[in-house]
């Protein structure tokens, strides 16, 4: 049966159900989700207060478990740097420390009770949410096609312009003489499928784990409630690593990428 909520009709079966948590919160138009914008926002939003919090508290002598906590992240982070990126770059730690801990809290938005959010926010006029961003394709293409502009940056900045472009005409193949020429469009053409490569598979491998498991802990919530606990508890543990590997893998190929950038081919 279904039940009325301020003009709204509840979900009356499963199939239902599963439709009204992956429809998103949007404009009137339907071209933004608001839900993904404001989620990621107000994560990233944390994530700045924690570290900036942390890094007023932090003392030389017997660390709070915060600064534990925070410096156990940025050494992780810092060796991943160190064994990947061996230029210079005063950007690349925080963006890599920024990419892991937002990504990761993100993700961890998983971790909630499927009907938690949804339904307080019901009190507020609010019907459709999904709180998981990296769950939605616009947003992890977003991550992703900052890393490409971020490719750009520290390809232009290592190599000059006018570098950056002879490398693109001349590798993987380099030729001299009239050769050249006739692979200029050879290697060009290869180099763009290369370099739109990698945000597509960082954007889809991304997309693709977070919305699984997101559809997975749905599928759970229709369960009786005792198979909920059976099947979840498990699941959920699961899913700490998949949340945290994606995560460190969405960062670790970030620095990777840039460090391919700036390397003269």
């Amino acid at each position: 049966m279904t039940t009325e909520h301020g003009g709204h009709s509840a979900p009356a079966n499963a199939t239902e159900y599963i439709k009204h948590h992956l429809q998103h919160l949007q404009t009137s138009d339907g071209m933004f989700n608001l839900d993904t914008f404001w989620v990621s926002a107000i994560l990233g939003a944390i994530f700045l207060g924690v570290f900036y919090m942390a890094s007023r508290r932090a003392t030389a002598g017997v660390p709070g478990k915060l600064q534990n906590f925070v410096e156990l992240v940025m050494e992780l982070v810092n060796d991943t740097v160190n064994s990947a990126f061996h230029a210079k770059s005063a950007v690349i730690a925080p963006l890599a420390i920024t990419i892991f801990v937002w990504v990761w809290l993100m993700n961890a938005m998983d971790f909630l009770p499927v009907d938690l959010l949804p339904k307080a926010l019901e009190f507020f006029g609010v019907y459709n949410l999904r709180v998981v961003p990296t769950a939605d394709a616009n947003l992890t293409f977003a991550l992703s096609l900052s890393v490409l502009l971020c490719i750009f940056g520290f390809s232009i900045k290592a190599k000059g312009l006018g570098g950056y472009a002879k490398e693109l005409f001349t590798a993987p193949f380099h030729a001299t003489g009239f050769a050249a020429i006739l692979l200029a469009p050879v290697n060009f053409l290869l180099q763009m499928v290369e370099l739109f490569a990698k945000p597509v598979s960082l954007a889809l491998r991304l997309f693709g784990n977070m919305y699984a498991g997101e559809l997975i802990f749905i599928l759970i919530a229709l369960l009786p409630w005792w198979a909920q606990w059976l099947l979840g508890g498990p699941w959920a543990i699961f899913h700490i690593l998949i949340v945290t590997l994606q995560a460190f893998v969405f960062m670790a190929l970030t620095v990777v990428y840039l460090a391919l950038a700036v390397e003269k081919h």
